[in-house]
């Protein structure tokens, strides 16, 4: 697992062993997981959405505690697959930072509890899946609008040759400042208590 530079942000790039029966990787390691994070993850649910060239889901994000952490996978197809500081009180707040997800170096991240999350699917049948660390609570989950001018993400619209495919949710979404005076975003520091906690329950 290796820092990206928002904190709580990782990303893991596995040795994939290819002959010409195929390919084998090993995708996911609870026990190195635990050392480099300091908490082993409890899969609460696991996820699989599969989207066409041009869809962007996200920004979403879960209310702290418990939030809800997500290592994320691209099994198939490619995508551009986007961390956004959403905690009020970061340092990094308001910054995002994108990783390219494909079926071919089998990368992941892992986005911790507090995070916002977002993907866009850069082939047809880009296919994800996320490893939750708490299970869908609808009252509890919200959104951002992730073509939000004010948060900037660059998203490849070249690539796919037009306008990106939201769903109603997600392009009622609010921006991130009318979230924040709203009170839904997560606080950074309640977001770092939480994860101290998981830690001391880890030891």
């Amino acid at each position: 697992m290796q820092p990206l530079g928002i904190e709580g942000a990782w990303v893991y790039t596995p040795t994939v062993h290819g002959d010409d029966r195929g390919s084998f990787a090993e995708q996911f390691r609870g026990a190195e997981f635990a050392a480099d994070l300091g908490y082993r993850l409890d899969i609460a649910q696991v996820n699989c959405s599969v989207s066409q060239r041009g869809v962007i889901r996200g920004i979403h994000y879960a209310d702290v505690p418990p939030g809800q952490a997500k290592y994320v996978s691209c099994l198939a197809g490619a995508g551009l697959d986007v961390i956004i500081d959403i905690r009020v009180g970061s340092p990094t707040f308001g910054e995002w930072e994108a990783v390219g997800l494909d079926s071919t170096s089998r990368r992941s991240v892992f986005i911790s509890e507090g995070l916002g999350h977002a993907f866009m699917a850069l082939t047809d049948d880009a296919t994800l899946v996320y490893l939750c660390s708490t299970p869908y609570a609808p009252g509890r989950e919200h959104g951002v609008h992730p073509l939000d001018p004010a948060i900037g993400i660059d998203w490849p619209l070249g690539e796919i040759g037009g306008a990106p495919l939201l769903s109603p949710k997600d392009a009622a979404a609010p921006t991130l400042e009318e979230a924040r005076q709203a009170g839904q975003l997560p606080r950074y520091e309640d977001c770092t208590a939480y994860l101290d906690l998981l830690r001391k329950q880890s030891s």
